[in-house]
């Protein structure tokens, strides 16, 4: 049971076999071979969505699963990937890192599982447009409100603010912090819903809320459109907060949303991610956010690995320039 009395079911769970691992490794590998190992060039795309088909069926059957309905929790959890953290490098530590060449992580469980759930996405201001980023803590930046923060990470829709915002997010991680201390918490409106109120339902429901862009937008035009929170079948809607960057424009909807707040707080949960987890947020009804944890900057530092997916990549095709997976704006 939670704070308001409601039982809820955590994130599902899937781990592999050391047989089906030793699979995924085999078809990463051979999307490593593809575009002379370049990670954002198309050919290196295709041939993911084409290793896609060489997974695991039991794999591909919880991502397909997941990807039609993603349950109550909005979050599946994934163990046992090819991940060797003796061979994993340093953790960087500079701002807006991101991945540009192909590696067994990059390739077989973000750029190859994103085939499972539609396409992968990119976004030109942020972080440079890579397809695979960097989820490390930057010296510097601990009290920063985003990912290169150590902060506690307030609940958030990724890219909420974006008319085009990812369908799913896709964390791997390759290196848990010194401590064992940062959780991935996720809070899904399914959950939430039943605690709020008539008449914040209905308020959430008006177009009274704007959504700035998060930091990691650097210079991005930072004027939004008032648009509601929730959206869609009133029993099931979608959802667009970022609780840092979301402002009520009513009074009665800025009560709604430290309702909506405080629910989605109390049906949340916490996901400490190992070396080989996979977690997969449906962003479109679910929120995440992390812990707070004490970087030390040695090398040794949390290190996780992030790629957006979209379900229907022809719906952004007028931010696409040449039909890339890279929205311009």
């Amino acid at each position: 049971m939670n704070a308001l009395g409601l039982k809820l079911s955590p994130p599902a769970s899937f781990t592999l076999s050391d047989d089906e691992t030793a699979v995924v490794r085999r078809a990463a590998e051979s999307v490593c071979r593809a575009a002379g190992g370049r990670l954002d060039d198309p050919d290196t795309t295709a041939a993911a969505r084409g290793a896609w088909e060489e997974l695991p069926g039991r794999f591909r059957a919880a991502v397909r699963d997941f990807r039609r309905d993603s349950g109550d929790c909005g979050a599946m959890l994934f163990r046992g990937l090819p991940v060797d953290e003796a061979l994993v490098p340093p953790t960087p530590k500079a701002d807006g890192s991101v991945r540009r060449e192909t590696t067994v992580p990059a390739a077989a469980l973000l750029m190859t599982a994103a085939g499972g759930l539609g396409d992968p996405a990119a976004y030109a201001p942020e972080k440079s447009g890579a397809l695979v980023q960097d989820v490390v803590p930057v010296p510097g930046k601990e009290d920063f409100e985003g990912n290169a923060g150590s902060t506690l990470l307030s609940f958030h829709i990724e890219n909420a603010f974006h008319v085009h915002r990812p369908d799913f997010v896709m964390l791997l991680c390759l290196r848990a912090d010194h401590d064992g201390a940062a959780g991935l918490r996720t809070g899904s409106v399914r959950q939430a819903l039943p605690a709020l109120s008539e008449r914040t339902r209905q308020a959430l429901f008006r177009p009274e809320f704007s959504t700035q862009p998060p930091p990691s937008f650097g210079s991005a035009d930072g004027t939004t459109p008032p648009r509601p929170v929730l959206s869609g079948d009133p029993e099931d809607p979608d959802l667009r907060v970022d609780f840092s960057a979301t402002t009520a424009l009513t009074r009665e909807a800025r009560q709604a949303l430290v309702e909506l707040e405080a629910a989605i707080d109390a049906a949340s949960h916490t996901v400490r991610l190992t070396p080989g987890d996979l977690a997969i947020v449906d962003n479109r009804v679910t929120t995440h956010g992390r812990t707070a944890f004490r970087p030390r900057y040695d090398g040794g530092d949390r290190w996780l690995l992030r790629t957006f997916a979209v379900a229907d990549l022809r719906r952004s095709r007028s931010h696409r320039p040449g039909d890339g997976y890279v929205l311009s704006h």
